[in-house]
């Protein structure tokens, strides 16, 4: 998706994390922009850089109330549904939010592109979680069957379903993005900002979720960015109705190493790591996937490589998060 080739592109969840910067990206290339947000978890602080552009234009807009979205959307060449709920812990104590912020979301949005004719490739975000504890690691876009063990990971595999469903039923075209732990600026949860929090409360000691043992992924926003086009521009070259990439690195980080960057970036002795122990054989909570690594073999394939392992993607989001603190 260069300036070459430039689009009308609606963005929903356009002023999250990573929706805002892909938004940025969009805009340099000189793309017309259509951002559809209810800034639940999103702000319109991420799209500073954007919001003054003539081809950027900002959309409040709920999609759980159909009514807005029929007022909202309009033709577009290329559809990123990046709108969602990111908490995966609230999946334990708030089901119904993941399911209606994800699931039934996604349904409105379909329903109502489907009624007005709006027919275009989706570039939907999903998620790591859809593959539960997936018996093999590094993990493929088409290991199954898939059962995820966190509500977050189930409202996110019935929105796969939906899409694929419309897709097949009604000419849509289909590419699911899988993102593993994805870290770097304007990031509003996860578990770097988390350290740096209870540091800064306390520097000698560190409460860490769970056993310790957690292993995963971890990629920069900026590599992100790069790999969702990367993928997009694949699919839209193939002929494929329907088709999925993995977005994350090649290797994995271990939960403690992320501790010892985070201390050191702040400019703290290593604090004493206080383990919970954790629910469930040692997860930081229910739901929560120790051991996570995808295979990215394939978006390998299409000419992707990151610019920094999970090491320096963590410690790169470190520096980034403590500027804005």
């Amino acid at each position: 998706m260069g300036s070459s080739e430039a689009k009308s592109v609606l963005v929903t969840g356009g002023a999250g994390f990573i929706g805002s910067h892909l938004v940025d990206r969009l805009i340099l290339q000189k793309h017309e922009v259509r951002v559809l947000d209810n800034l639940s978890s999103g702000r319109l602080g991420n799209l500073e850089k954007s919001l003054r552009n003539p081809n950027l234009t900002f959309v409040e807009c709920d999609l759980k109330k159909p009514r807005d979205i029929e007022k909202s959307v309009a033709k577009a060449d290329l559809i990123f549904h990046f709108a969602a709920n990111p908490e995966v812990r609230i999946g334990e104590t708030d089901p119904q939010v993941h399911f209606e912020e994800n699931t039934v979301a996604t349904f409105n949005l379909m329903e109502t592109l489907r009624k007005q004719n709006l027919v275009c490739p989706v570039v939907f975000a999903s998620t790591s979680t859809v593959y539960g504890e997936a018996a093999a690691l590094p993990t493929p876009e088409d290991y199954g069957p898939c059962f995820p063990i966190s509500v977050y990971g189930a409202s996110k595999l019935g929105a796969e379903a939906l899409l694929s469903a419309y897709a097949y039923t009604f000419d849509f075209r289909l590419l699911v993005l899988r993102f593993a732990n994805i870290v770097g600026r304007r990031a509003k949860i996860g578990v770097i900002l988390d350290f740096i929090r209870k540091l800064q409360q306390d520097s000698t000691s560190l409460e860490i979720l769970g056993d310790g043992t957690q292993l995963k992924s971890y990629l920069h926003i900026d590599d992100c960015i790069e790999a969702v086009l990367y993928a997009v521009d694949a699919f839209l070259k193939g002929g494929r109705r329907t088709d999925a990439y993995n977005i994350g690195s090649p290797d994995q980080v271990a939960i403690t190493k992320i501790a010892q960057i985070v201390a050191k970036e702040m400019g703290i002795p290593e604090p004493r790591l206080i383990f919970t122990g954790g629910v469930d054989g040692g997860r930081g909570w229910r739901g929560d996937v120790k051991k996570m690594h995808l295979s990215t073999d394939k978006l390998s394939q299409v000419g992707w490589r990151p610019r920094y392992n999970g090491e320096e993607a963590v410690r790169k989001a470190a520096k980034e998060l403590l500027r804005c603190q």
